[in-house]
C-alpha cells in the first residue's frame, strides 16, 4: 500500500476519545460517582444502546437528535434494523425497563445508571454527539414522597463534591411554578411558553420576550410578567415570597411555590451559595412536571449546563396502565471532563496502573520473573512483567515513561536476592516478595484507587 492509498486517522468531531493517562482519571471519576451513588441505596442499571423509535419518541419532541440505525449492506426490502435508534439519554429507557420488569422490582425503585448516549447536533464546546452520563432516578407506584426531590440533589452535591471540581452551583425551580404563573397570567398555551423561556441562556431576555411577543402573541404587560419572573433568583425558601409579591395567582401555583420552598429549605444546611432558587430554569423536556434542577459552573456562566434533571409524573404512562411517578438527575460526565482538560485543570496521573514492573534479566530468568510476578499480584498489587529480556536501562525508562512507581529486580541468578527501586526516590534495597509492602504501609487497591482519584483531581 503506498502513501496515496493510506487513510488518515482522524477522530469524527463530536466522539470524543482520550489517551491511556486521562482515560485513567475519568474511570477514578466513574468509581467515586458509583460510590456516591450506591452509599444512598442506588442500585446498578444497564440498558441496551439501541431503543425502538416508537419508545425514543414516545415524550417530548426529539426526533431531531436521534440516531436511526440501519446496517451498510442491508437489501432494500430489510427494514429489521430500521425501527430503532441509539438512546439520547437515559431517562426514556429507564422508564421502558421499569414498565416492562414492573412485576419484578420492588419500589421505590432507587436505580443508577452510567452509560453513553448519542444525539444528533452539531458538536460544539460542551456539546457531544456521544457523551457519558451518570443518572439516578427513584420511582414508585401512584405517590411519590417530595423529600426524593431533596435527597437527589444533596447526593449531587456529595459527589461533585468528592470529584473537586471548580465552583458550581445547583439552580432549582419547580415546572408547577411556572405553569401554574402562566395560568394566573390568562395565557391558554403555558407549555409553550416554557419552552420559549428554557430558550434563556441561548437567546437572552430580548430574544425571549421576540419569542412570547411574535411567535407566541402575547401581550406586552404579559411578556414582561413572564421576564420578571424569570429574573427572580436568589438562596432560601425568602424566593418563594418575591414570587408571591408579582400578584399573580393560581391554585398550581400555590402547589408549586410550597414544593419549592420545601426544597429549598430542606437543602438549607448545604454550604452558601451552592443552592439558589433560579426562576428562569425551565428544562425544555415536555414530560417534567414539577422541581426541576440545572448545575452550572460558576467561571463559565455560559458553559452547558453539568447536571440536570427533574421530577416527572407519568413517565411510563406511554408503556404501562400505572401511576409511577419518579425524580431524577444526571451528572453530564463528558462535558465536565473536557472543560476541566480544557482548561489545564485536569491533573493527569501515570499511563498505566501498573504499581509494579518487574525486569526480566535474562531470557534464561523469565520464569523466575514471572513467578515473582504472579506472587505479587496474588497479594493484591498491579503487576507488569517487562516483555523482553533487554537491558536493564531501558526497563527502567519504560517505567519511569508509564509512571510506575515501583521496579522489581528478581534474583539474576539462582539463588541471588530480590532488590526493588523506587523511581520516585531512586532508592533501591533488598525485598522479600511474600513480605513487601510500600512504605509507610501496603495498602489494598481498593484505597490506592481511592487515593489516585483524589490526588488525580486536585488542581
Amino acid at each position: 500500500m503506498n502513501d496515496s492509498q493510506l487513510v488518515r486517522p482522524l477522530p469524527v468531531s463530536g466522539f470524543p476519545e482520550w489517551l491511556p493517562e486521562i482515560r485513567m482519571v475519568e474511570q477514578r471519576w466513574l468509581d467515586v460517582i458509583r460510590s456516591g451513588f450506591e452509599r444512598y441505596g442506588f442500585c446498578s442499571v444497564e440498558t441496551p444502546s439501541v431503543e425502538p423509535l416508537s419508545v425514543l419518541t414516545a415524550k417530548g419532541e426529539t426526533s431531531n437528535e436521534v440516531y436511526a440505525l440501519r446496517r451498510l449492506q442491508e437489501d432494500a426490502d430489510d427494514t429489521s434494523d430500521s425501527r430503532i435508534g441509539l438512546h439520547f439519554d437515559l431517562t426514556v429507557p429507564f422508564a421502558r425497563y421499569t414498565a416492562q420488569h414492573f412485576n419484578e422490582l420492588v419500589f421505590p425503585f432507587k436505580r443508577y445508571q452510567m452509560q453513553r448516549v448519542w444525539r444528533g447536533e452539531r458538536a460544539q464546546d460542551g456539546r457531544f454527539r456521544e457523551f457519558t452520563q451518570c443518572d439516578i432516578d427513584v420511582i414508585n407506584v401512584d405517590r411519590l414522597p417530595l423529600h426524593f426531590d431533596a435527597e437527589l440533589p444533596r447526593m449531587i452535591h456529595e459527589v461533585m463534591t468528592a470529584l473537586d471540581l471548580p465552583e458550581w452551583t445547583l439552580g432549582i425551580n419547580n415546572r408547577k411554578v411556572l405553569q401554574g404563573f402562566y395560568e394566573g397570567l390568562g395565557i391558554a398555551d403555558p407549555l409553550a411558553v416554557i419552552r420559549a423561556v428554557d430558550k434563556l441562556d441561548k437567546v437572552g431576555p430580548e430574544g425571549v420576550a421576540r419569542l412570547l411577543s411574535g411567535e407566541l402573541g402575547l401581550p406586552a404587560r404579559t411578556v414582561d410578567s413572564c421576564l420578571a419572573l424569570a429574573r427572580l433568583r436568589g438562596e432560601g425558601p425568602a424566593v418563594v415570597d418575591a414570587v408571591r409579591d408579582l400578584g399573580v395567582t393560581s391554585d398550581l401555583l400555590a402547589e408549586g411555590l410550597d414544593e419549592l420552598g420545601y426544597v429549598l429549605d430542606s437543602l438549607g444546611d448545604l454550604p452558601a451559595g451552592a443552592v439558589v432558587a433560579d426562576l428562569s430554569i425551565a428544562r425544555g423536556l415536555d414530560y417534567y412536571t414539577g422541581t426541576v434542577y440545572e448545575g452550572k459552573f460558576t467561571d463559565w456562566p455560559d458553559y452547558g449546563s453539568i447536571c440536570s434533571g427533574g421530577r416527572y409524573e407519568n413517565l411510563t404512562g406511554s408503556f404501562i396502565r400505572r401511576g409511577l411517578p419518579g425524580v431524577g438527575m444526571s451528572i453530564g460526565l463528558t462535558r465536565i471532563f473536557a472543560k476541566l482538560l480544557a482548561e489545564g485543570l485536569l491533573e493527569t496521573g501515570p499511563k498505566c496502573p501498573s504499581q509494579v514492573l518487574v525486569v526480566i534479566p535474562a531470557d534464561e530468568r523469565r520464569r523466575a520473573a514471572e513467578t515473582t510476578a504472579a506472587g505479587l499480584r496474588r497479594r493484591g498489587m498491579n503487576v507488569e512483567l517487562y516483555h523482553q529480556a533487554d537491558k536493564v536501562a531501558k526497563q527502567l525508562r519504560y517505567a519511569s515513561r508509564k509512571g510506575i512507581p515501583f521496579v522489581w529486580f528478581p534474583p539474576f541468578e539462582e539463588g541471588g536476592n530480590h532488590e526493588v527501586k523506587n523511581l520516585t526516590t531512586g532508592e533501591q534495597t533488598p525485598a522479600d516478595p511474600a513480605v513487601w509492602v510500600p512504605s509507610p504501609r501496603w495498602t489494598s487497591s481498593e484505597e490506592v484507587g481511592q487515593m489516585v482519584a483524589v490526588s488525580m483531581t486536585k488542581r
